[in-house]
């Protein structure tokens, strides 16, 4: 496998982020999400490196190393939006496939509905919009933390507290205390205003009053191939809003289950999700 290639400070029009840029044309982009920074990709970047693609995976703005504006509306989903079509100017991309996770992956839905760069689309956890406002009580059940979140300085000082207990336990339950993944997120989350603005996303973006709203957002439908995958044992996304995506897409729909997988799928389930992605991309020729 390729090691993974130094981050490099990438000064945008309205930010700087932290990126990971190696290998050659065909783009693809990779957005990570809550709690997370680009190197959750890290199996997936090698092997797509190795099988001859260019990826490009940023610490969005507000996680990893990347800037970290202090105003919430800063955390608007169409200003990392922004963010990602001008990373590919500044990265003289023209066109690239994408993949997120998670918060990342509503990036990734925005971006392809946003621009007609995207010549594939693969969505890791989060599935389409309609769908996820479509999915009902079941779902918003799972999606509690998003309303606690709302609290300014609660979650702030119950999340870190008796070492990050809450956090452990609610999203990497029987992990054990010095898993990679769970003290990379800790350490992260640990650093001067660094909770504060991943819990940015979600006050900028979650409308209380929306949350239980199920009437139809009315988004363009996509023509692009679209891939979603979710892990049957995710604390946070249940089946319905992602299996059902199809329904508000033009274009070819594949649902990949990882029966056991947990949210953290490019980690968890490096191999499945690495195998799944490289078969996505290689139906056909991503024109680039």
């Amino acid at each position: 496998m390729t090691a993974l290639p130094a981050p490099v400070r990438v000064a945008l029009p309205d930010i700087t982020l932290s990126v990971l840029d190696a290998g050659a044309v065909p783009a693809v982009v990779l957005l990570h999400g809550f709690p997370d920074r680009a190197t959750l990709w890290r199996a997936q970047i090698e092997a797509l490196v190795a099988a001859g693609y260019r990826v490009i995976a940023p610490d969005l703005r507000g996680f990893g190393d990347s800037d970290r504006p202090e105003d919430v509306a800063s955390y608007r989903i169409h200003h990392s939006v922004a963010d990602v079509l001008a990373l590919l100017d500044e990265r003289g991309v023209e066109r690239a496939a994408v993949a997120g996770h998670d918060f990342g992956s509503v990036v990734g839905w925005a971006l392809a509905m946003r621009s007609d760069r995207v010549t594939r689309y693969a969505a890791l956890a989060v599935g389409h919009p309609e769908a996820f406002r479509a999915a009902g009580l079941e779902q918003r059940a799972l999606s509690w933390y998003m309303l606690w979140f709302q609290f300014p300085g609660v979650a702030e000082e119950v999340l870190p507290a008796d070492d990050w207990a809450l956090l452990r336990r609610w999203l990497h339950p029987g992990r054990a205390p010095d898993d990679a993944l769970v003290q990379t997120q800790i350490a992260d989350l640990a650093r001067p205003g660094a909770l504060a603005a991943g819990l940015s996303w979600y006050r900028a973006n979650i409308d209380p009053r929306t949350f239980v709203d199920e009437s139809p957002l009315g988004l363009p439908r996509l023509t692009i191939p679209v891939l979603g995958m979710l892990g049957g044992a995710d604390v946070a996304l249940g089946e319905a809003q992602m299996a059902d995506s199809g329904r508000y897409l033009d274009g070819p729909f594949t649902y990949v289950p990882v029966p056991g997988g947990d949210h953290w799928l490019p980690v968890r389930d490096a191999d499945t999700i690495t195998s799944t992605l490289l078969a996505f991309l290689r139906e056909r020729s991503l024109g680039l």
